[in-house]
């Protein structure tokens, strides 16, 4: 975009910066597009890092508060890198009473992976949520789009050794 320094991040590529200017050029006529925006540029780079989120507020001129608003209202968007695999396990009664918190301490043991924080090879992520809806298969967890229930601390391990 014109007018507007790419900002130096060691995760956006040139490539990944081409793909946001496309998503910001495409909306920001738009009126409540922020969104949409934040969304899109979140898919691209995995995470909004605050350079990003000045760099749409200027493509889309609007004031940065309003868009670091919007990215800190919405639990869906992380101001924090994810990993390339992200793990919900479920910490609701069914599934806690079912032994996930043992499950959760194996994750903890093997990965060194603590909930709400992402490996520093940026392999996993992991989510402790409240429910998933599937108490009937409690321990529930779910990586990706993959669910896996009755999930053990002995089971977990070979579980996630799947996904690189």
């Amino acid at each position: 975009m014109k007018n507007i320094v790419r900002p130096e991040h060691p995760d956006i590529t040139l490539e990944m910066w081409d793909t946001i200017d496309d998503v910001i050029l495409k909306w920001k006529d738009t009126p409540g597009s922020v969104i949409t925006v934040l969304r899109e540029c979140q898919d691209v780079v995995r995470y909004l890092p605050s350079e990003l989120l000045a760099y749409i507020s200027q493509g889309m001129g609007l004031p940065v508060s309003q868009v670091f608003g919007v990215a800190t209202f919405y639990s869906f968007f992380s101001l924090t890198p994810k990993g390339r695999h992200n793990i919900k396990v479920c910490t609701g009664t069914a599934c806690y009473v079912k032994g996930i918190k043992e499950t959760i301490n194996r994750i903890y043991g093997k990965y060194g992976l603590k909930e709400g924080c992402t490996t520093d090879d940026r392999r996993f992520s992991l989510e402790g949520v409240r429910c998933l809806g599937a108490c009937g298969l409690a321990p529930v967890m779910v990586v990706g789009k993959d669910i896996y229930g009755a999930v053990s601390a002995d089971k977990v391990v070979q579980i996630l050794e799947k996904y690189e």
